[in-house]
């Protein structure tokens, strides 16, 4: 089929789909987007092919375009005809909620040739029923005894100390729960998929029966027929669209959980997420202070062996001794440098230029070669165990046992090995690196971290090097008018491949919205005198919400102000983010609203997107200050390091760019359907009076602007 003829069908597809649309109203920049999705992809190649095709199209959509309409029906259509499959990544589980209850449904209902669509997640949303079975002693034997218990050497979560303090034991808890579980799954009114369950149990109370990767035998395990985990990933299998997010695509890369990247067409919706995503998915930590898991280790590694009558080729006791010894020596260090004392101290000490002093450098070295030892044993004894579970098929339950024994304690002592070699890594780019004290949980846990400092080559290596056609969009991608910051965030500067694509939201922001600047006389700089003044300006204009609203803070601390601040009339309207859940919240401000009551809404950053709060239930967002990252995130602070020591500006060239589009997302909680009429106030009046400002005002929609002066407006 030529690519004509391919963008043809595929852009016919979403004139179908739009034309089934009851209540539809043409979008030209819906249009826009499917028709530039069906030119780039079309001439893509998948598969084995000698001079593949590639394209990838970046589009930022503005609020109200419908672009999961515009890329599902091009993109599945496309696909349908290639007899190959789409890959729909989100950040978020609303946006994954959407495209399964709504979006897809209504595509598959209009499409004329039919298609599966699936959920995908990782491993540890599922139940392993070998280890719940064995946890409720059904058919345990030897070989299961402490199996599976709760990892003591995290901190209990705060409600687990409040049950406790309550009476509740701990462990009669966990037996409720895992009883409850293996009912359910045995009466078939559960499925094993956590997502499933009308309560969430406890991280550390499902960790002890998740279906993780480092205990899993696959198809040596007795329950592997049945397995929950693996009926979804069949299921996966035959689906030619798969919704994902993108930590579980980046996660996936090589391990053939999800389709071969370079054999599929993909969206990532929401992908201006994706250079977090990556700084995330590529970072390692290591526990220092938490280190009972190494007294257990080399027990379990003997035991293991002996039960199968294989040598250990290393001395694992001395091993284990030699690592606990040198990673408590570190963390001794690590006490006495962030000055940690009876009282508690949460403290984070980075190392500079990302080097490594050198009183450290000889302990890690000693973890290092300490650590990758261990790990040679466990893998090679794991190896062992699942041989002998292939070749003697009878003894495929204890194997499994005896593998997910040592795959209990894989993941720390590969954390520790991935750490201490990142930690000694030197290059001509360095590495974020640094310690940390936390005792949020009453006692001290110590932590050593690495990190890379550039997400886009991280992606340009890892992710688009695989992909052969490929969606980005989002409602924010471009900051400050380009697409610039992006690109080189994403690691798509610069290549031939990569198209852009801006289309307008179908609003009319200049009347459908305003934008006033309130003129503070304390500069936002002088943070204590700032927030007061701002705060005083906020109460008086939260005197005149009629209806629903959003304030927006960049800090706890200045949100604690407002609250503090706030007249026992104005306590009956304010619901404060962290007071209830978040479903509970947004639905109580509803309630609120829609009984011709005022309610407003206190929140933090994560407020300040994929919030939706159509007609009344927002009329006013209030931004407290410009929402700048803390300026004390050891990552963020090891990149402008670096910028600064080649000449860079890493204000101008990272900071600003970077909050002018949490900015836009911010202002976006405004006007969210053409009917809206709503006002933006922002207390910040760096965005009238300084360069920088002006910058990130050129990002925004053309909203009617205005400046406040001592309660007066006045045009710009």
């Amino acid at each position: 089929m030529s690519s004509d003829v391919l963008a043809k069908l595929s852009l016919a597809a979403f004139e179908r789909v739009v034309n089934a649309t009851s209540g539809f109203r043409s979008r030209p920049g819906q249009h826009d987007m499917a028709q530039r999705i069906a030119s780039a992809l079309s001439g893509v190649n998948l598969g084995e092919h000698p001079n593949p095709g590639k394209a990838i199209t970046v589009i930022q959509a503005g609020t109200g375009v419908g672009k999961s309409a515009a890329y599902l029906s091009t993109t599945v259509a496309m696909a349908l005809a290639l007899k190959t499959r789409v890959v729909v990544s989100t950040a978020t589980v609303a946006l994954q909620e959407q495209l399964m209850t709504k979006d897809l449904p209504a595509l598959a209902a209009v499409l004329e040739t039919p298609f599966v669509f699936a959920l995908a997640k990782g491993r540890g949303r599922y139940v392993c029923k070998l280890k719940l079975e064995r946890l409720v002693g059904l058919g345990g034997d030897e070989a299961s005894d402490d199996l599976f218990e709760p990892d003591e050497d995290q901190p209990p979560p705060r409600n687990a100390y409040a049950k406790q303090l309550q009476g509740e034991d701990p462990e009669e808890r966990r037996m409720k729960l895992y009883d409850s579980l293996a009912t359910a799954l045995a009466s078939g009114k559960w499925d094993g998929d956590r997502d499933n369950l009308a309560e969430q149990p406890e991280s550390r109370d499902w960790s002890a029966v998740a279906a993780e990767r480092h205990t899993c035998t696959a198809r040596h395990c007795p329950r592997f027929r049945d397995c929950s985990y693996y009926n979804a990933r069949t299921k996966l299998a035959e689906a030619q669209v798969i919704v994902a997010n993108h930590d579980l695509v980046l996660a996936s890369l090589g391990r053939k959980a999800l389709p071969e990247l370079d054999n599929c067409l993909v969206v990532f919706d929401e992908g201006h997420h994706l250079p977090a995503v990556a700084l995330d998915q590529f970072s390692s930590s290591m526990d220092l202070s938490s280190l009972r898991w190494l007294d257990k280790l080399p027990k379990t590694l003997h035991e293991v062996s002996g039960k199968i009558h294989v040598e250990l080729a290393q001395d694992v006791n001395t091993l284990a001794q030699q690592l606990k010894t040198a990673l408590f020596d570190v963390g001794r260090m690590v006490m006495d440098l962030l000055n940690v004392n009876a009282t508690g101290y949460d403290g984070v000490y980075r190392f500079k230029n990302g080097v490594l002093p050198a009183e450290f450098t000889d302990p890690i070295t000693l973890i290092q070669g300490h650590a990758a030892g261990l790990s040679k044993a466990l893998e090679a004894l794991g190896a062992e165990v699942k041989l002998l579970a292939k070749e003697d098929p009878s003894q495929a339950v204890s194997c499994s046992l005896l593998y997910a024994k040592l795959g209990q304690l894989a993941p720390k002592l590969g954390s520790v090995v991935d750490t201490s070699g990142l930690l000694l890594e030197h290059g001509p780019q360095p590495l974020a690196k640094w310690l940390k004290s936390d005792t949020s949980s009453g006692l001290v846990f110590l932590t050593a971290h690495a990190c890379p400092i550039v997400p886009g080559d991280l992606l340009r290596q890892c992710l688009w090097s695989q992909v052969r056609g490929a969606v980005v969009t989002s409602a924010s991608l471009t900051s400050c008018g380009s697409f610039d910051y992006f690109l080189k965030e994403a690691g798509l500067v610069n290549n031939p491949n990569v198209s852009t694509l801006e289309v307008e939201s179908p609003f009319n922001y200049s009347t459908q919205g305003q934008l006033i600047v309130v003129e503070t006389e304390a500069d936002p700089k002088n943070a204590e005198a700032y927030t007061r003044e701002m705060v005083g300006e906020l109460l008086a204009d939260l005197s005149q919400v009629e209806h629903g609203a959003l304030v927006l803070f960049t800090s706890r601390v200045q949100m604690k102000a407002a609250v503090d601040a706030l007249t026992s009339t104005l306590q009956e309207v304010v619901l404060v983010q962290g007071q209830m859940a978040r479903g509970r919240l947004l639905a109580t401000h509803q309630a609120r609203v829609e009984a011709g009551l005022p309610s407003v809404i206190f929140g933090l950053q994560s407020f300040g997107e994929g919030l939706d709060l159509p007609g009344k239930l927002c009329e006013t967002v209030f931004i407290g200050k410009l929402p700048f990252s803390p300026p004390s995130d050891p990552v963020e602070e090891a990149r402008s390091e670096w910028l600064k020591s080649v000449g860079r500006d890493p204000f101008s060239e990272l900071v600003v760019p970077a909050t002018g589009i949490k900015l836009l997302q911010w202002t976006g909680r405004a006007i969210r359907t053409e009917e809206d009429h709503a006002t933006v106030i922002c207390y910040d009046r760096r965005l009238l009076r300084l360069s920088f400002g002006r910058r990130m005002l050129q990002g925004l929609p053309p909203y009617a602007l205005s400046r406040r002066v001592a309660g007066v407006a006045l045009a710009v």
